[in-house]
């Protein structure tokens, strides 16, 4: 026979833990907000640069578009990973 335990974080037991759901949400925001941001100011860097010919600054604009991209794609992805394993902690 299997034993069945309920493993489920405890977020009462540390001090002010009420808030912590609205702070994580706050820097989420906070993150995709930068994130579009450098999306905007790389891509017309990126436009800008390869109107002038300017090669080494396309470049670097490139790396800073999908840098943005990346980020803001960890960031929407890390909610449904977190709650996948508060899910899955309390399977076992």
């Amino acid at each position: 026979m299997r034993a069945v335990m309920n493993v489920f974080p405890d977020f009462g037991a540390v001090g002010g833990a009420s808030g912590l759901p609205q702070a994580i949400g706050a820097l989420l925001t906070i993150i995709l907000i930068a994130a579009v941001l450098m999306l905007l100011i790389c891509a017309v860097t990126w436009a800008i640069a390869s109107a002038t010919g300017n090669a080494h600054l396309v470049q670097k604009a490139r790396a800073g578009v999908f840098c943005a991209l990346a980020a803001a794609a960890l960031a929407g992805a890390e909610v449904a990973w977190m709650n996948a394993l508060l899910r899955i902690g309390g399977t076992f």
